[in-house]
């Protein structure tokens, strides 16, 4: 990029008398930039020109932005046009174009397309991280931030009076429980992998459930779950989810959602648009909120003309000037060195004694948003599971403190709560095993491997039918547990059937160590496990130990010989969290 001058204009301090929830304002970064950029540093009063005649050309530069903000700098944008705002005595001409930003992220982060565009103003630093990605993209040069948004839970009326609103207050992990638990308010959310607001709610989530301790990655996958069930592609869409009034006809609806994740703006924005009768409620979390915080960042300044820098940083001081800062907050953006308005806040549904003006929570770690991102994928992909259930004599054990009931009864109860957070979309099959089962055999499939919305031969749904044959599965009688032929041979055959697109995952759920005097050694089994195990199509056992007789270091060892891992259950009820919290574990790495 070519040379440009510094601003003369006093610049004040952004961090002096900031509002909550503020980060850095874009003019007190522009001397980093210039000097990171290799600019000389002598001022020139022609950038800070106020208005009055063009000379010559005006000076174009394009922006683009998250669809969000995008209207508002293009009012700004259009407002400088109008004044004949001047850099350089030549006219000040931004261009601005809304673009969805994890789009933007993406075509910047392969460095394989050239840019349309020299400022960048995504709703998110995480997309900026993600632009970056190997360091192989197309460069950018952050220059502060436009201004910011709290994510929230908003919630129609109905659903947040039955949520105690705005006297209850709650962390991410207790709102999160108190809307899913038993489905008593819907909650929907964008994407997280497509939306900034949906990625730092559900990291705030899982951040707040490990916080509160035991049963925390139990409860961040199983909120996952449920919210992939109710995930729309965008911001903008999951908004039209909602129920469309107050009256009891729409939210009675179970198609519709009675909560979202969303920003505040957002919130804003849809409770200005509306007549009333569809208003937002917001929730701000007590364990502080993330928020958007909208990066202003230069494209590959190496290729822009010196005019068309220092018009780049001509507009960045229109965005810290008082007409800018309070288009902003009439958008309902919450904007640096400007006081927060109690009315804009009523606007978007916030109210005391909710804390809509504590601190932010600190971005996520790239760490944590690996894993969030994650774990979403996994969700949100279809599972593909063969369920492997131990069927020796030593089911039939009584549980203690469960009224006489079996170790098998316990397991079927458990497994098919377990097979009601599954969607249509997913792919489950059951096998049965225990020494003497099938002639030679110490295995059986029970149901094939398919998906559970298919219709079943002689009518009825897959689900329906594997419902049934977990219900009837029995402990056979002198029947050991003939565990390392079983595996291997569900193992092949989960592979040779493996399905692209799909989480393919074997479970086998034993409650001893094999018994099978004629089966192939463990080591041997390691070995061939070993060698089938292909990256390319992965298929991880996810082995679960069941009460006191069984090793869970033997089926761990066996587990991670395919990549996945084992687990252990001192009571069969726990079989459905595990199942859950393990796919969700095991599909991550």
């Amino acid at each position: 990029m070519g040379r440009h001058s510094l601003p003369d204009e006093p610049v004040r301090n952004a961090a002096r008398d900031r509002p909550p929830r503020r980060r850095g304002v874009v003019v007190t970064t522009i001397l980093v930039l210039v000097v990171a950029a290799g600019a000389g540093v002598a001022a020139q009063a022609g950038l800070l020109s106020r208005s009055g005649p063009c000379a010559g050309d005006p000076v174009r530069v394009d922006l683009v932005a998250s669809p969000d903000i995008a209207p508002v700098l293009r009012t700004i944008a259009d407002r400088a046009r109008r004044d004949k705002v001047t850099t350089d005595g030549h006219c000040l001409d931004v261009q601005v174009a809304a673009r969805e930003s994890f789009k933007v992220a993406a075509s910047l982060s392969d460095g394989t397309t050239d840019p349309d565009y020299q400022i960048w103003v995504p709703d998110s630093s995480l997309w900026t991280d993600r632009a970056r990605g190997k360091g192989n993209g197309v460069p950018l040069t952050p220059a502060g931030n436009v201004a910011s948004s709290p994510v929230t839970v908003g919630a129609v009326p109905t659903a947040a009076a039955s949520l105690g609103w705005p006297n209850k207050k709650y962390s991410w992990a207790e709102l999160t429980a108190a809307t899913t638990a038993t489905d008593k308010v819907r909650l929907g959310t964008a994407d997280p992998a497509r939306s900034a607001t949906g990625l730092l709610a559900l990291a705030s989530i899982a951040t707040s459930a490990q916080a509160s301790g035991a049963g925390s990655d139990t409860q961040v996958a199983a909120t996952a779950k449920l919210l992939a069930q109710r995930a729309s592609d965008s911001d903008t869409q999951v908004l039209q989810t909602l129920a469309q009034d107050d009256s009891g006809t729409e939210t009675g609806n179970p198609r519709r959602n009675e909560a979202v994740l969303l920003s505040e703006q957002a919130a804003f924005a849809h409770n200005s648009d509306g007549d009333g009768a569809s208003n937002l409620d917001l929730f701000y979390p007590t364990d502080a909120t993330p928020a958007l915080d909208y990066p202003f960042n230069l494209v590959d300044d190496s290729e822009l003309t010196t005019d068309q820098g220092r018009a780049a940083l001509r507009f960045m001081t229109l965005l810290s000037q008082s007409a800018a800062l309070h288009t902003l907050q009439d958008h309902g953006f919450r904007a640096a060195d400007t006081p927060l308005k109690a009315a804009m806040v009523r606007t978007a549904g916030g109210r005391a004694p909710q804390p809509y003006a504590s601190s932010d929570a600190p971005p996520p770690t790239d760490d944590a948003v690996q894993q969030t991102l994650g774990l979403w994928t996994i969700t949100v992909q279809s599972a593909r599971l063969t369920v492997v259930v131990d069927a020796s004599g030593s089911m039939a054990d009584p549980v203690p403190g469960r009224k006489g009931q079996s170790r098998m009864d316990v397991t079927k109860g458990s497994l098919l709560q377990a097979l009601a957070q599954f969607t249509p979309q997913d792919e489950v099959g059951l096998w049965e095993f225990a020494t003497k089962l099938d002639g030679a055999k110490d295995y059986r499939e029970l149901e094939p491997t398919a998906r559970l919305g298919e219709s079943a031969p002689g009518g009825g749904t897959h689900r329906e039918r594997l419902a049934a044959a977990f219900a009837s599965l029995k402990p056979v009688p002198d029947g050991s547990t003939g565990l390392y032929d079983t595996t291997l041979a569900a193992y092949q055959k989960a592979q040779s059937t493996y399905v692209s697109g799909k989480f393919n995952a074997l479970v086998v759920l034993t409650d001893g160590t094999n018994q099978d005097d004629h089966s192939i050694s463990r080591g041997a089994l390691i070995n061939r496990l070993r060698t089938l195990a292909d990256p390319r199509r992965p298929v991880p056992m996810i082995g679960i130990a069941v009460g006191p007789d069984a090793d869970r270091t033997e089926v761990d060892q066996i587990a991670k010989a395919t990549g996945g891992a084992g687990y252990e259950v001192s009571d069969p009820a726990d079989i459905q969290a595990v199942i859950l919290k393990a796919v969700m574990t095991v599909g991550q790495s």
